[in-house]
């Protein structure tokens, strides 16, 4: 999921925002073709920017992305699963975004077809692949597949946007009240009905099941009662949004402390702790230049032919060096 607050609004201007010389990195530079294709991987709970990340990398490089939000995968109810807006994506492609039928199951194995096709076609094509989102459990089943086709097959790189309960709980908390602004409600009713799944396909996403009782009162039920109800479903989406960050951080750390991923940890404390310019001025400092540097480093990592320039003190001046106009 994105981030919706002030620090976390997109531009069609990243590398001026990003204090790097306008251009991208040279991807036959970065892999060469005796080398395994590379693959970043951004991961983190709901709400923390992993979306705006995954932006701020690909418009430093040739790439795509490839979501892997499990919700944000199916067609339809952008506000409710948060979606990122064909405005936010300045330009760069995004992948499995919004296409499965809403009413369908969608396994992690369906998951690792898709992406592994998307990931080999962009590959293929000479830019780096990003993949983004928060369902951990379809991002291992795509890394540590059975047979360990797509780790002999690529080289990756794991970013966790990491953000404490304690410092991203009031995010989350205002996050709700923005989409019920936008019309969360309204789009969640035009789904309703009384007869619903909610353990299939899009309605088992927070936001729809929450609303049920409200959605089936509302046509009978007089005015207070409703609000009482209207005012329940808002809280119980803030409750359970909560859960899913707690859970999606409970998977970041077994993958990294007991499965042995080599998971690179971008603490983004303080820019939750600031508005503004200052959360802004923040996120760049703490988050997307630090990230640019490991990614950097991943591309030109000491086991290719192809290696960080020895004179690239600051990733300003790595990327003057290494980009074209």
């Amino acid at each position: 999921m994105r981030l919706s607050m002030s620090f976390c609004q997109q531009t069609h201007h990243h590398q001026n925002t990003l204090d790097v010389p306008t251009g991208r990195l040279k991807m036959d530079i970065v892999t060469p073709r005796w080398q395994k294709p590379k693959v970043v991987i951004v991961m983190g709970a709901t709400g923390t920017g992993k979306s705006k990340l995954s932006l701020d990398l690909a418009t430093q490089c040739p790439a795509e992305i490839i979501n892997s939000d499990k919700m944000q995968l199916y067609k339809g109810l952008d506000i409710t699963t948060n979606k990122i807006t064909e405005e936010e994506m300045s330009g760069i492609p995004h992948h499995l975004l919004g296409v499965v039928n809403p009413n369908v199951d969608f396994t992690a194995k369906d998951f690792c077809n898709m992406a592994s096709q998307a990931i080999g076609s962009i590959s293929t094509r000479g830019l780096l692949p990003i993949v983004v989102g928060g369902s951990n459990s379809y991002i291992e089943a795509l890394v540590d597949d059975p047979d360990y086709r797509f780790r002999s097959k690529y080289d990756c790189c794991f970013l966790w946007v990491d953000v404490p309960m304690h410092a991203l709980q009031e995010f989350l908390l205002k996050r709700v009240d923005q989409m019920v602004k936008k019309g969360m409600i309204e789009e969640v009713r035009n789904i309703f009905d009384p007869r619903a799944d909610y353990s299939k396909g899009i309605r088992k996403s927070i936001g729809v099941p929450e609303f049920d009782k409200y959605l089936k009162a509302e046509a009978f039920s007089d005015e207070r009662n409703c609000a009482r109800l209207l005012q329940q479903a808002i809280s119980e989406v803030k409750h359970n949004n909560c859960k899913l960050a707690r859970r999606q951080l409970e998977k970041i750390h077994r993958l990294k402390y007991v499965k042995g991923w080599n998971i690179h940890r971008i603490d983004a404390t303080e820019v939750f702790r600031k508005r503004g310019k200052k959360a802004d001025d923040a996120w760049k400092k703490l988050v997307a230049r630090p990230s640019i540097d490991i990614v950097r480093q991943f591309l030109y990592s000491a086991n290719t032919a192809a290696k960080v320039p020895a004179t690239a003190g600051t990733t300003k001046d790595y990327f003057a060096e290494c980009l074209v106009s």
